[in-house]
């Protein structure tokens, strides 16, 4: 007995039941579960065991650079220099916190699949009917399901009346899908496995009996679940440089600080002072508050992007925005309205076009560009009072919205109709319906009677199934004339060819004796009215936001489960640039793509821009082709078969109303408004906080080498420390918050959506920047080890000298800053104030810097002096000649290379 087999589809019911050796009348027995049961297991998707609160905590010391500080507190703690042990670990502390604070690693997804396939069923057990926990299904079960059922398992459908079902959470498609037991042969895809009902997707309409074919793991909803569990956690562009960055920096420190240790030693100094000396090189060349400041950073472009309806949740999801050069969208209400429209009419031989979006009754039906007079196109006004009255479904308006209850389809026409002039609720008191056909699958249309004069029956339906019952059809004034079956054909196929879903309708009379109808009766003898073209149009928005992405930089691609000539059709609406092939935009399939090894995939994936009918693990594979071309991809998605995609990507974007929970817990971002535009606009955001964030470190690290400098000064020179241990930690952790930190409040550089992104392998130190942090780090190790020098040179204490130094790295950085507001611009172009937060950071710098000096428990905690007016004089003329420096480098970058971007 199979569980696993992928070819449930391709069998007839008789060898579906002689393979699980089922009857489907009876049933299992309680005695064959009870086997069953042990042998394939529960119907549950397995949870991964997830790391405890205190293993994810204890992970955040789990850093190179943490390692070193940890051997200072150590060692400061061994000397006896207490104080210096605290405020060591106490920074530490703190990193770690934030870290831990920010941490998201705990995966809900999992759950919410687990979740959404725990319910109840109805089966067929020991011969009757009963109704079960979904987790004790077992293959072989038979099933019974109805309109809301929630599939519970994989089955191959044995028995339907006009099944239809929402798979939408699975295949992205955003019509349900009719189903009928009948076996298809060949090798397809999910969404055209109309033999099989798969768990989690839910009916919309009609009765079905099922055998189940798989359970837990075994199906289509387990095998996302794998495909989730089993997805990389990639590290950020600037993460992974800065993971790069630290551990060269980790054995540059070590090598330095065993130099320095022995050179100290080796001069005769005692162990402790040599020690002393190591670790405070170590703690000077750490950006200790950069981890910090970088979460600070985010956690503010998250405030800015949740402005601008994206959600942010995880924090280097924003920086990650930045970089981002591939954005792959799914296609349904994120490209598009998710709200069928009608766009074209055919009627009386004549074309008409229907503007307006959705579902929203407001636009005008037109005829050779003109808005048409409803009571002189007879035929058009018989089509679109059929459409509204062989109708089951109602538009109304709910919180500034147009929603449909009912059909996507039946409100797309009832809008329509509306457009015109005719109102669904008049028409329906005017032509009470008394008795009706209803859609069934086998037939193909749906057919409706109403009282009037003469007692009218209107049906709509496929082109072929309409127009096979038709005689005749009305002409431009609305007379009958013999019926152009060719003609009619022809211009369905050419509405079709432009990616529009085609229905037909049609009419006949009978006198007022006729109350109820049946199939018979529409057999034959009737009128074809017209055809009418509708499809899920792309988002105007959308539009322009693609267009910013393309000028960027980046190539959106679409990945969606629709038919390929829908997707292409829309594709090219949307301006989405890709491959032609034969005048038109390529659409690659999933069939197509499954024949594809990895290596072809690659080369395809950087060329095509539309992917159709693409099963969830394509979906996977495509974003996996894409990384391993070096790319930064974002993927969109709302169903549960955007999951893996989702987490695989370097940020998953769901969607916030459409979206399904696993879709949601697996992402990084989420819209609260479903629109591609607010992609488009948190990239920009993003770019806007990873230019700040380069401006912070390139502010922060000519910082850490002056502190590194000015030590190896001490050695080179034999001379007390210019700087101790907590005294550097004071101007690392003080001035990356009051002072770093500001620059994120910097406005967005002009022209930040006409740039392409960052590179992947674009270094963290560049050129330009190392010259410039050898540059600063230099000067500001000049004026702090030359003021120490000269202090100690007039008599100052120990403690008085290196206040002075310390005060010299503070409001050089601070002169420094106002150089780093801008890569592009003086501070003339960008404005002395368009940043008023520089201001109250450097004027609360000041302050604490006051506070350092002159308090006593200050002076105590970290061995400083109070300082005389002359040496304040000293340092700001100091700061002074580092702003002109810096300000004259910058300008002579600019004008040789002619950019001073780093």
């Amino acid at each position: 007995m199979k569980n696993n087999a992928t070819d449930w589809h391709a069998l007839h019911v008789e060898e579906v039941t002689r393979e699980l050796d089922t009857d489907l009348e009876k049933g299992l027995s309680t005695a064959e579960v009870n086997l069953r049961l042990k042998s394939f297991g529960e119907n549950r998707i397995q949870t991964k065991k997830r790391q405890s609160s205190l293993v994810r905590f204890l992970l955040q010391f789990h850093q190179p650079l943490i390692y070193i500080l940890l051997a200072a507190t150590v060692v400061t703690l061994f000397l006896g220099e207490y104080p210096d042990s605290a405020v060591i670990f106490a920074v530490i502390l703190i990193n770690s916190i934030i870290g831990y604070i920010q941490e998201t690693k705990a995966l809900k997804a999992i759950d919410g699949l687990s979740k959404g396939m725990s319910t109840s069923a109805t089966v067929l057990r020991d011969g009757k009917k009963a109704v079960i926990n979904s987790v004790f299904l077992v293959p072989g079960d038979v099933v019974l399901v109805q309109p809301g059922d929630k599939m519970t398992a994989d089955l191959r459908i044995v028995a339907v009346k006009d099944l239809q079902v929402d798979e939408s959470a699975l295949t992205g498609e955003s019509i349900s899908t009719e189903k009928n037991p009948v076996p298809i042969d060949g090798d397809v895809m999910i969404g055209d496995k109309k033999n099989l009902g798969f768990a989690s997707t839910v009916v919309t309409y009609g009765t079905a009996k099922g055998v189940v074919v798989r359970t837990g793991d075994h199906t289509e909803m387990g095998k996302i679940n794998q495909s989730i569990v089993s997805a990389e956690e990639l590290d950020t562009p600037l993460t992974l440089k800065i993971k790069q960055f630290s551990h060269i920096l980790l054995w540059v420190i070590l090598s330095f600080s065993v130099l320095i240790l022995l050179i100290a030693w080796a001069r005769g100094e005692s162990l402790a002072d040599a020690f002393m000396v190591a670790v405070a090189l170590m703690v000077g060349a750490i950006p200790e508050g950069l981890p910090a400041a970088v979460t600070i950073m985010l956690a503010i472009g998250v405030s800015k992007m949740a402005n601008r309806r994206a959600i942010i949740r995880k924090l280097v999801a924003v920086e990650t925005l930045g970089s981002t050069n591939i954005i792959c969208s799914d296609k349904t209400g994120t490209l598009t309205e998710n709200q069928m429209t009608v766009q074209k009419i055919i009627a009386g031989g004549e074309l008409f076009d229907v503007t307006g979006i959705g579902y929203k009754p407001e636009g005008k039906v037109l005829y050779e560009g003109e808005e048409i007079v409803l009571n002189r196109k007879p035929s058009l006004q018989i089509l679109l009072r059929g459409s509204v009255l062989c109708n089951d479904s109602r538009i109304k308006e709910e919180e500034d919205r147009w929603i449909v209850e009912g059909d996507p389809t039946e409100g797309a026409l009832i809008s329509a109709a509306e457009k015109a002039g005719i109102k669904d609720h008049y028409t329906d008191q005017y032509f009470p319906r008394i008795d009706e056909i209803p859609f069934q699958s086998e037939y193909q249309y749906m057919a409706t009677l109403h009282q009037y004069d003469e007692n009218l029956v209107f049906l709509k339906g496929s082109l072929e199934a309409v127009l096979r019952t038709c005689e005749s059809m009305l002409d431009h004034s609305g007379e009958r004339v013999p019926i152009d079956k060719a003609y009619i054909e022809n211009t369905a196929e050419k509405l079709a060819s432009e990616g529009l879903r085609v229905l037909a309708f049609a009419f006949k009379t009978f006198d007022s004796s006729k109350i109820t109808i049946d199939h018979s009766d529409v057999v034959e003898g009737m009128v074809f009215t017209g055809l009418q073209g509708m499809i899920d149009p792309p988002r105007k928005e959308a539009i322009k936001a693609i267009e910013l992405c393309q000028g960027a930089g980046i190539n959106v691609k679409m990945i969606t489960g629709d038919h390929a000539l829908t997707a292409a059709t829309i594709a090219t609406q949307l301006g989405i640039v890709g491959k032609i092939e034969n005048g038109k935009l390529k659409a690659l399939n999933g069939l197509e793509l499954k024949k594809l090894s990895d290596q072809e995939l690659q080369e395809v994936v950087e060329e095509v821009s539309v992917f159709a009918r693409v099963s969830p693990d394509q979906k996977l594979r495509l974003v996996k082709a894409l990384q391993a071309m070096g790319h930064v991809v974002a993927m969109t998605g709302d169903g549960v078969n955007d999951g893996p995609a989702l987490k695989q990507a370097n940020i998953g974007v769901a969607m916030g109303i459409t979206g399904t929970e696993v879709a949601k817990d697996a992402a990084d971002m989420i819209l609260t408004d479903d629109n591609f535009a607010s992609i488009e606009a948190a990239v920009e955001e993003g770019r806007g906080v990873l230019d700040n964030l380069t401006k912070f470190i390139v502010w922060t690290l000519p910082t850490n080498l002056g502190e590194g400098l000015v030590i190896l000064a001490s050695i080179v020179f034999s001379t007390q420390l210019p700087l101790g241990p907590v005294q550097i930690l004071w101007i690392n952790m003080t001035t990356a918050v009051l002072l770093g930190l500001m620059l994120t409040f910097e406005p967005k550089e002009p022209g930040i959506m006409n740039r392409p992104p960052i590179p992947v392998n674009k270094p963290l130190l560049t050129f330009p920047l190392i010259m410039r942090t050898l540059l600063v780090g230099s000067l500001i190790m000049v004026a702090a080890f030359l003021m120490f020098r000269y202090e100690l040179s007039i008599g100052a204490s120990i403690q008085e000298a290196q206040t002075v130094a310390t005060t010299v790295f503070v409001v050089l950085e601070i002169f420094y800053l106002f150089n780093c507001r801008s890569f592009r611009r003086s501070i003339r172009e960008i404005g002395f104030f368009s940043n008023k937060w520089i201001y109250v950071g450097t004027t609360l710098m000041i302050l604490l810097q006051l506070l350092f000096i002159h308090a006593p428990f200050m002076n105590k905690l970290f061995h400083s002096a109070p300082i005389g007016i002359d040496s304040w004089i000293r340092i700001i003329a100091a700061g002074i000649g580092l702003f002109t420096i810096v300000y004259i480098e910058k300008g002579i970058r600019k004008r040789v290379a002619g950019t001073d971007d780093f």
